[in-house]
């Protein structure tokens, strides 16, 4: 899976870099090779908002695209809010692919015995 990393008005130093690869490591041993997952990172000009520091996602797989957002007063904490909102919907997704093709088995197992 390729990591591209974004910054918008907010500096990508290597801590944070490697921060989002441990991350999201994770999540590319599940996801498929030719995947792609691009993080964007910002912080919010606004004095006034608490959770200045947002952290997004996108990942394009096979057939779908999963997207989330995420907001802390800190970076790193966005960053791993975003990672397990990320690790949840690739999981559901897994598992609806596996169940999907598992019907579809049976029911042609079921088609083959009526026939």
């Amino acid at each position: 899976m390729q990591i591209e990393i974004v910054g918008r008005d907010f500096e990508i130093d290597e801590e944070v870099r490697e921060h989002v690869r441990k991350r999201f490591a994770r999540i590319s041993r599940q996801a498929s090779e030719p995947a792609q997952l691009r993080v964007i990172l910002r912080e919010e000009a606004n004095p006034s908002i608490r959770d200045k520091y947002v952290a997004e996602a996108t990942l394009w797989m096979k057939g779908v695209t999963l997207h989330a957002e995420e907001r802390s007063p800190q970076m790193l904490n966005a960053i791993k809010l975003l990672s397990q909102d990320m690790r949840r919907q690739v999981k559901r997704h897994r598992e609806l692919r596996r169940k999907r093709s598992m019907t579809r088995r049976l029911v042609g197992q079921a088609r083959g015995r009526t026939s």
